[in-house]
């Protein structure tokens, strides 16, 4: 098997991974789905990112994150993982990273995470973030490394980069339910 089919095994691998994570759907607020808790946020889903094919990379996100409504005062309570591969040339690299803080309103959410699988030195157990905006047709999403560097800078819960990124056009969809803080009734 050639670099360029082993890169295409992984990256095929890595969406149906995320594709079977980001099967779970979120419940409304207050609505459990056949006796499943009720979730105050979540950001799900999976999504290549739009860019050049002349640069010869390819970046795929996927997220099944979640925020239990008894602990919707508390976005640091959040469970779940979220996965990154970014492929350049003939090297991918990859983390799984888990969620210690979920902050989602309206069509947007900012998640991070501890990373604690990763082929890239000196990543694991670091801080990450990533935002997303879910406008229904083309999702945007961007991540704290953007202006600092997770192997040299500390990332605090909850924190991102805005959405700058645009995602590739029927290469996936991202899924947030917007925070609930309070009671539903009030």
């Amino acid at each position: 098997m050639n670099r360029r089919t082993k890169t295409a095994a992984v990256a095929v691998a890595l969406l149906l991974t995320a594709g079977a994570a980001g099967a779970a759907t979120a419940s409304a607020p207050g609505e459990g789905r056949g006796g499943a808790p009720r979730e105050a946020a979540a950001l799900t889903g999976a999504a290549w990112l739009d860019r050049d094919p002349a640069t010869r990379q390819a970046v795929h996100f996927s997220f099944d994150a979640h925020l239990a409504w008894a602990d919707r005062r508390d976005p640091l309570a959040a469970t779940g993982t979220f996965r990154y591969a970014h492929t350049q040339e003939d090297e991918t690299y990859t983390a799984v990273v888990e969620v210690d803080c979920l902050a989602t309103g309206g069509p947007s959410a900012t998640v991070t995470g501890i990373v604690t699988e990763t082929n890239v030195p000196g990543l694991e157990r670091k801080r990450v973030g990533v935002s997303v905006f879910d406008d229904g047709k083309r999702d945007r999403l961007g991540y704290s490394w953007l202006a600092s560097s997770p192997l040299e800078d500390e990332v605090p819960p909850c924190n991102a980069a805005a959405p700058f990124e645009r995602t590739r056009r029927g290469g996936g969809d991202f899924r947030v339910l917007p925070w609930v803080y309070e009671d539903a009734a009030r």
